[in-house]
């Protein structure tokens, strides 16, 4: 999304410049050809997001002091505001800490060069083949002076990224199958071989965009008008409005749909607050056993697998996409299927705070530090409220929502009760994570409509960023893991 707009007299530019209007009326256009003789670009889509009404993402005039500032800085950092920071802007404090750690991954001072840290984007985003990504770092990797060749496919880019594939794929479908091995390989591979500190680049790297091709997915974010897929040069059709509509104030349908959804699901919050509220009693009169406790956590894991992720068609990438990639069949594979037998990833064992944590931040200096801002921020972050209700502690509800996705992964933390995640997530809630977060190429509107009907966009992208954010910390356990391992 671009705000800034070229001067008039720059005619060669003119196309992007008329293009920051978004929509031009069949009217409009003719004389907008007529006057400048050039072709004039129309969004393909209704906004940042095929999920949420256009109307209800903050727009940039309108959003606070601080939500602006953060997308100027972005805007001067990157020369754009893309669509996913567009989105994000419901949460600007988690905004602001994302925006921190990407451009530090990205631009400042690291183990690898600029180009590298780009194509290893394009290397993840492309496993779960979102366009959206690979197009903007495809931009990037040119821009810093990375090699068009190593764009016809992977194996025209270097042996040392073409070793990385293994490591992405593994990562990005079934991280519990990581050993020690696979890290092996990559740092005694003579002259191919990646030092420990480019490996925790790229293992932080390949984990970010894993999840965030997961937020991509999971709020329906389009590409910007003036990238691939954004635009198009075809005259308008009459169901479509002109910003000359908007000006006079047309264009505002009624979704009768959506009234009749709101009715339906009358009372949903209400039912959910109940159940935390009688969880909580609960807690407060009888604590489970430790062996009860394991008996729930496997219970819940044997159940995962049964949420059937989306309705079992391939997604067959394009062209375009799995050249940056190998082994296009290769994907998400419940993992105590068909008797492979892993087993539970520990928390009290290997976590987060205690050991990955310090593993990059010595590896990576001050970068462990921004991960762990960004984890907190999104976990933690509450306005305490649910839909229309007010002073809500909703903390219950979001762990519920973290430790539900590292289970599906085999994470078990022994201090939680498996038991509250099947009181607080319904089935359809369960099917919308499973795939946003499992095979996010595979999320639908439908999907994304189906779950919390009654909550606010605005809560559903919350539900994106925590979904996003445990994700990324569950490759990172296992990749982590893996190399302390090795190192011992």
């Amino acid at each position: 999304m671009r705000h800034a707009v070229a001067p008039p007299e720059n005619v060669e530019n003119n196309s992007f410049s008329v293009s920051s209007l978004l929509k031009i009326c069949t009217h409009c256009e003719r004389l907008s050809k007529k006057d400048l003789g050039v072709r004039i670009p129309r969004p393909l889509g209704n906004g940042p997001s095929r999920f949420i009404p256009e109307k209800e993402i903050l727009k940039v005039s309108k959003v606070d002091a601080r939500t602006q500032s953060i997308f100027e800085d972005a805007f001067a950092a990157l020369g754009r505001l893309d669509n996913i920071s567009v989105v994000m802007g419901f949460h600007p404090q988690y905004l602001e800490s994302f925006l921190r750690t990407q451009h530090y991954l990205l631009q400042m001072d690291g183990p690898l060069s600029l180009h590298y840290r780009h194509y290893i984007g394009i290397m993840a985003a492309a496993r779960h083949q979102c366009s959206y990504l690979v197009n903007l770092h495809v931009n990037d990797f040119l821009q810093v002076g990375g090699d068009p060749k190593w764009l016809n496919g992977l194996d025209e880019a270097p042996q040392k990224l073409q070793q990385l594939g293994e490591l992405n794929k593994i990562l990005a479908h079934r991280p519990w199958l990581l050993t020690k091995e696979h890290i092996e390989r990559l740092l005694k591979a003579e002259e191919h071989s990646w030092s420990l500190a480019e490996l925790i680049h790229a293992v932080v790297l390949l984990t970010h965009y894993h999840s965030l091709a997961s937020f991509t997915f999971g709020c329906g974010i389009t590409p910007e008008i003036h990238c691939d897929g954004g635009h198009t040069f075809r005259p308008p059709s009459l169901s479509q409005y002109c910003v000359c509509d908007i000006a006079n104030g047309n264009g505002h349908a009624i979704h009768h749909d959506d009234l009749l959804a709101n009715q339906e699901m009358c009372g949903e919050v209400e039912v959910l607050m109940e159940r935390m509220k009688q969880l909580q009693e609960c807690r407060d009169d009888e604590e489970a056993s430790q062996e009860e406790m394991a008996t729930r956590f496997e219970r819940e894991k044997t159940e995962s697998m049964l949420v059937v992720t989306a309705e079992d068609e391939e997604c067959v990438p394009s062209r375009d996409i799995s050249r940056h990639f190998e082994d296009p069949s290769y994907g998400y594979k419940d993992f105590s299927r068909r008797g492979e037998n892993v087993p539970t990833f520990r928390v009290q064992d290997y976590s987060w705070e205690d050991h990955g944590f310090s593993l990059v931040n010595r590896l990576y200096p001050d970068v462990g530090q921004m991960l762990d801002e960004k984890f907190q921020m999104a976990y933690n972050l509450t306005y305490n409220t649910m839909a229309t209700h007010k002073d809500v502690d909703t903390s219950m509800l979001r762990r519920a929502i973290w430790n539900y996705i590292h289970c599906m992964f085999g994470i078990r933390y022994d201090d939680y009760d498996y038991g509250e995640i099947n009181q607080l997530l319904d089935r359809s809630f369960k099917i919308y994570i499973k795939t946003m977060v499992c095979s996010p190429e595979k999320t639908t509107k439908r999907m994304y409509e189906s779950f919390w009907r009654q909550f606010q966009h605005s809560e559903k992208v919350h539900v994106n960023l925590l979904l996003m954010e445990a994700r990324m910390q569950a490759e990172l356990l296992y990749a982590l893991r893996a190399i302390t391992r090795y190192m011992t």
